[in-house]
């Protein structure tokens, strides 16, 4: 606000200035025609007496040309002497020189002593003429004629004007001024509710900021929902890891406390130890890796994905290698994926890894440009294709299920597509499973929201 002041006062003090400057050449401009005009009068009513003498015209061409310090004065210069006005008896006024034929010259302010001795300017207008009686160039003789005029009426013209001048402008200036810090108040006001929602945040009275914001500022207050729901969802799945690993953990140590109150063998105590030791090392294991796979870094920079994707269809094309299983890309390179690298390889993985477990002979993978919206990135789809038997409507909620396999002959854990669901949400996707119209086989499609 006090560099928009500044900028406003400034502002009206060069155009306050400027208009100052039009004005004073304008009202110059305007004396230097009138004494132009009254040189003229001089020129063309003057005559000239046998011995050169200057005579004045019989009706005066100003009154105050007659009025000694009138503060309007005129003077002939000739090349013999000169001639003044009754007006320039008294006052000390400079004295002009010879001009060329046809020259003006418009000089001032100029210092004067008035009649009564005070100091005070002029303007003075000089014009170069030749006097010619009866056409004989022999007794042609060049004259000057100046005419001069005190800066009393000129400076009380400027001084009117820019009394009204400033006065006006500083009434403007006030006025937008005050109109000025009201459009800032008002246009600055969805801020200082931002800055109010984020002090009810932090003292725990708000969960959330709310929703009810210009769009210009919907950017920065969803920005800060989504650190919030993060900061809330981290906290939450630290709690939930470190409370299923002390679960876990919890009948291990069990067992063990009553097989060393039972006081068996050493043998068998070692036995029972290395067996729990094992048991606890795969749950710390898995918690660690379930809590590793949770959640994403918000705002991550765009990720290529056919980089990745070739390298885990290499790895994977040498595991099924007897299958003899041909993976198609159709990848859109204007769609990344924004998000940490590790949850792409684990998405990718998991989903090629499944395709190419199911399928006959062909897998495809389809990467596009997902939903778009106003001031996001646009969102992303990773549809993975195989030719499969493809996967029974009534089974695929159960599959998607963690530790649940489609079937339990062929070999593996059955949380790989739960890892991948996991992934998903945590991207606020959604992962949706049905034929293949392509392929005819199984086809797991995700998609990924616009980002912020």
């Amino acid at each position: 606000m006090l560099a928009a002041s500044l900028g406003l006062v400034a502002f009206l003090a060069l155009a306050g200035y400027a208009l100052d400057r039009a004005f004073l050449d304008t009202a110059e401009n305007n004396l230097r025609e009138r004494l132009r005009s009254y040189a003229m009068a001089y020129a063309e009513k003057g005559e000239f007496a046998r011995n050169g003498e200057f005579i004045p015209p019989y009706e005066p061409v100003d009154p105050r040309f007659d009025r000694p310090g009138s503060g309007l004065y005129a003077e002939v210069v000739l090349p013999n002497g000169h001639w003044d006005s009754n007006s320039a008896q008294g006052p000390a006024l400079p004295r002009g020189t010879m001009l060329a034929p046809r020259e003006e010259r418009f000089e001032g302010p100029m210092p004067i002593t008035k009649i009564n001795g005070e100091p005070a300017e002029v303007y003075r207008y000089g014009w170069g003429l030749v006097w010619s009686a009866g056409g004989d160039a022999r007794a042609e003789f060049p004259y000057t004629i100046y005419i001069l005029e005190d800066t009393t009426a000129l400076r009380r013209q400027l001084n009117v004007f820019r009394a009204a001048l400033w006065g006006y402008l500083g009434g403007a200036g006030l006025v937008l001024l005050l109109l000025q810090m009201l459009i800032l108040r008002w246009s600055l006001r969805p801020l200082r509710r931002v800055i109010e929602e984020l002090k009810k945040v932090q003292r725990g009275q708000a969960t959330r900021m709310s929703e009810r914001h210009p769009r210009e500022l919907e950017p920065l207050t969803e920005s800060i929902n989504a650190f919030i729901e993060s900061e809330r969802q981290n906290l939450e799945r630290q709690r939930n890891t470190l409370a299923d690993l002390a679960h876990s953990l919890k009948t291990p140590l069990a067992v063990l406390r009553t097989r060393l109150d039972s006081h068996a063998p050493e043998q068998e105590l070692r036995e029972e130890l290395d067996i729990q030791l094992r048991r606890m090392n795969d749950m710390v294991s898995y918690q660690l890796a379930r809590a590793a796979k949770s959640g994403h870094t918000l705002f991550a920079a765009p990720v290529k994905i056919e980089p990745y994707a070739e390298e885990i269809v290499r790895g994977l094309e040498k595991v099924y290698a007897r299958k003899g299983v041909l993976c198609e890309f159709d990848i859109d390179t204007n769609a990344p994926f924004h998000g940490e690298p590790g949850d792409l390889q684990e998405l990718l993985g998991n989903l090629l890894e499944n395709a190419f477990k199911w399928a006959r002979s062909r897998v495809l993978l389809t990467v596009k440009p997902g939903e778009t919206a106003p001031n996001r990135r646009p969102g992303l789809l990773i549809a993975v294709d195989d030719d499969g038997p493809g996967i029974p409507a009534e089974k695929i909620a159960l599959i998607l299920q963690r530790g649940v396999r489609g079937d339990e002959r062929v070999q593996g854990h059955g949380i790989g597509l739960a890892i991948v669901q996991d992934i998903v949400r945590s991207y606020r996707g959604t992962l949706d499973v049905g034929p293949s119209e392509e392929m005819g086989g199984a086809r797991f499609e995700v998609r990924l929201p616009p980002g912020l």
